[in-house]
């Protein structure tokens, strides 16, 4: 699966649980947000992590 920080960002807008994870990546970690955005999808989107699904669910529409 390819990042996309496009697909991030709608993915994180959509989640209030992943909108508070990546203020936390930011602060804990002092990030930028694209970087955190990065993390982030390292974390929970490709190492089969919960939100993987939503984020295939975002790419749908391009193929």
């Amino acid at each position: 699966m390819k990042y996309y920080t496009s697909h991030m960002k709608k993915l994180v807008k959509n989640n209030e649980e992943l909108q508070e994870k990546l203020k936390s990546i930011m602060k804990e970690h002092d990030l930028e947000k694209t970087f955190a955005l990065k993390a982030l999808y390292h974390n929970e989107v490709a190492s089969g992590g919960k939100y993987q699904d939503a984020y295939r669910e975002l790419d749908l529409p391009n193929r």
